[in-house]
């Protein structure tokens, strides 16, 4: 999916400023920033590359999306929320305090995409997986959104809690190995290996199907179950989700590294044959 195009600055009302960016890099991504003066981004904690001299950096408790008149209480909500999503409990907000254009860089720490995306293009929220936000135009809020179906949360790859982007400006998520964008009409649905889903928007339905036959489940590779995604809405798939590049590398370091079958019973199989275990 091709980026919007970079350093095009149109400012428009709304909650969250609205920076100009542009990504940069093939396989390891990282986004440069440009602010004017007086304008905003928040990001991750240890993402930043570089910056320019005149932006000043704050580390902030939560998200900063209430600005300095937050409460307390709402600080240490904003907080917990991002603690529940595997997220550090503070975020660093970088502000352009000179004149003219400033810019500043944030990378993402795995290989993979970072994928702009204006929030209010998509009715003000996104449903993503954990741990994928990365930077965002301050006043995007970082939330968290719960499973309803225990099956669901047990077996759908990102547990019962996932991470919600709320707001009406930019935000950056990262997201592993290529990405796909689909469209689902009402009603038409799209089966997904359950580790690769990236995000989602809120109309889009999150349940699970099994695979088929008892030979699927337990030789097939695929686990128990996919990710059946029933539209309308929009659905962002990853084509390396972080977990099973982080398995195969921790199989290839203990020698298993040849084995392709590590969801299944066949994984299992495969390490007994080749002298794994």
């Amino acid at each position: 999916m091709p980026h919007p195009s970079p350093w095009s600055h149109q400012r428009r009302p709304g909650i969250a400023d609205d920076i100009d960016f542009e990504i940069k890099g093939e396989e390891l991504q990282f986004v440069e920033i440009e602010l004017d003066p007086g304008e905003s981004a928040v990001a991750e904690a240890g993402a930043m590359v570089w910056k320019d001299a005149s932006i000043g950096m704050e580390t902030v408790f939560g998200d900063g999306s209430g600005g300095a008149n937050a409460s307390f209480t709402d600080k240490l909500l904003g907080a917990g929320k991002r603690l529940i999503t595997g997220e550090s409990l503070f975020t660093t907000v970088f502000t352009h305090n000179g004149s003219g254009k400033a810019r500043v860089a944030f990378a993402a720490p795995t290989p993979g995409a970072i994928l702009p995306l204006r929030l209010a293009d998509y009715g003000g929220q996104l449903i993503c997986q954990k741990d994928s936000f990365l930077a965002a135009a301050k006043g995007v809020a970082i939330g968290v959104h719960f499973q309803k179906r225990i099956m669901t949360g047990l077996f759908g790859g990102e547990g019962f809690i996932m991470q919600t982007l709320t707001g009406d400006g930019w935000v950056f998520v990262q997201m592993g190995g290529t990405v796909v964008e689909r469209e689902l009409a009402r009603g038409q649905e799209l089966h997904v290996d359950t580790g690769c889903i990236a995000a989602f928007t809120p109309s889009v339905d999150f349940d699970l199907i099994s695979v088929g036959g008892v030979k699927s489940m337990f030789f097939g590779g695929e686990g128990m179950f996919f990710a059946r995604l029933t539209g309308p809405g929009k659905v962002w798939i990853q084509s390396l989700p972080f977990a099973r590049l982080a398995g195969r590398m921790l199989a290839a370091a203990r020698g298993g590294g040849s084995n392709r079958g590590e969801g299944s019973l066949l994984g299992a199989i495969g390490d007994i044959v080749d002298g794994n275990r």
